[in-house]
């Protein structure tokens, strides 16, 4: 998309969550200061609170502990990006649309259906424009995949196979060590991970769901899989060398898996020092067999859509970390995307055809640099936030109330339906 261009002042933008999402979405005003301006900030932790405030050079006197505080102040900002934990949105989301701020939620809206429900009337009610961190839908890779579907390039689209690799090391940090390794304490793993992906699939399949069915489990992290020798932490571990989640590999040395932005969950500053206290002393030393997780590992979705369509999506922890893997089936062809290339089938003549999205068109240096998580969804999801808000036009979010409370639908249907081992009716949004 094209950025606004005027001389209209700055968006500006209360930040509810300096964390990593927080952080990152952020980013936008750095690489974009004529466009948006973080001028608040709401987050209970000292030292990332600092970090933050020093990053964007916000005021002392919008500088709040709590976002109640900032709550209770008189309207300071265009907008309001909402980044605390899944359980926490309810409360801050039906605060700053009653004070008419536009807002970016980040995803999901809540671990509770009904909780999802209040905050879309909310916002509905305000009138305000508001947007969830549904990422995927943003990416350059995405709109090129849409134009092709809407070009007719496979005829009429019967059917998709679509496929999260969460990654081993990844599963690891985050939901079994992580901050959502519970759905007692955050939500599940489907909702978490994986309403990215349904919501990916009912954006790309462009059809209401009418039913859906699972299967899935938690196989392998468990305290019955732990090796013989093997210690509650990491770190004190004889056997951990052998062990593909050893936190060491993850965190530690040159050859970690992890990037920068895990690191930062550890400890603010990611010198070996503090992340070896982090191992030593908080949740991500762990044992991989000695968590207090619940969330699954591996789980399988069928949906079913209105016409007669259907999907199948399959989430796992055992694959490397990298990107989604997608199969749509036409009518007169073929279409396989892996997040960067599309390789068009066509029945008519056999040939194939290759799209690279990163020959498509020039890429924005911020977003290249910066802001290149999700493959470019990260800093496209705020360029078109903010951009919607300086010319007051809701059409510029992809991701807006109705289709995204129908998306999370989707999922409590299908966490339902996995635990109940049903077919369950989805209704409409």
């Amino acid at each position: 998309m094209s950025l606004t261009s005027s001389s209209v002042k700055p968006v500006s933008v209360l930040v509810v969550g300096a964390g990593a999402r927080g952080e990152i979405y952020s980013r936008y005003a750095l690489a974009h200061p004529e466009l948006m301006r973080v001028v608040a900030v709401a987050e209970p932790r000292d030292v990332y609170r600092e970090q933050f405030v020093a990053q964007h050079d916000i005021a002392p006197e919008s500088v709040f502990k709590d976002w109640k505080d900032a709550a209770a102040e008189e309207k300071m900002a265009d907008a309001v990006l909402i980044c605390t934990q899944d359980s926490m949105h309810l409360e801050p989301a039906l605060a700053f649309a009653a004070l008419g701020y536009h807002m970016l939620l980040e995803k999901p809206l809540s671990p509770d259906s009904q909780e999802c429900r209040d905050i879309v009337q909310a916002v509905q009610r305000a009138g305000v424009i508001f947007s969830v961190g549904h990422v995927l839908r943003y990416t350059r890779y995405t709109q090129k995949l849409k134009q092709l579907l809407r070009d007719k390039a496979i005829g009429d689209v019967v059917s998709m196979q679509h496929l999260e690799p969460v990654g081993y090391w990844h599963q690891a940090h985050s939901f079994v060590r992580g901050n959502w390794r519970n759905d007692q304490h955050s939500a599940s793993m489907l909702l978490q991970k994986s309403c990215h992906d349904i919501d990916w699939i009912r954006y790309i399949m462009d059809t209401p769901c009418e039913q859906v069915s699972s299967f899935g489990g938690l196989r392998h992290f468990r305290a019955e899989n732990q090796p013989a020798g093997a210690a509650d932490n990491c770190l004190d571990c004889g056997v951990e060398s052998q062990c593909p989640y050893s936190a060491k590999k993850i965190y530690l040395g040159d050859t970690h898996k992890s990037t920068q932005g895990f690191l930062r969950v550890l400890t603010p500053d990611v010198s070996q020092e503090n992340l070896l206290a982090a191992l030593r002393n908080g949740q991500y030393g762990r044992c991989v067999y000695r968590c207090d997780n619940n969330v699954v590992d591996h789980q399988v979705v069928n949906i079913q859509f209105a016409g007669g369509k259907t999907a199948s999506f399959t989430m796992t922890a055992f694959t490397r970390h990298e990107d989604r893997k997608t199969q749509l089936f036409g009518s007169h062809g073929t279409l396989e995307g892996d997040g960067r290339f599309i390789r068009i089938t066509s029945f008519i003549d056999d040939s194939e055809t290759v799209y690279d999205v990163d020959d498509i068109d020039s890429i924005d240096p911020a977003q290249s640099s910066t802001m290149s998580g999700h493959g470019g969804g990260d800093y496209y999801l705020m360029a078109h936030f903010i951009d919607a808000i300086r010319r007051n036009d809701a059409s510029q979010i992809l991701s807006g109330p109705r289709e995204t409370l129908e998306s999370h639908l989707m999922v409590f249907a299908a966490e339902r339906a996995r635990r109940e081992c049903a077919v369950i009716a989805v209704h409409s949004a």
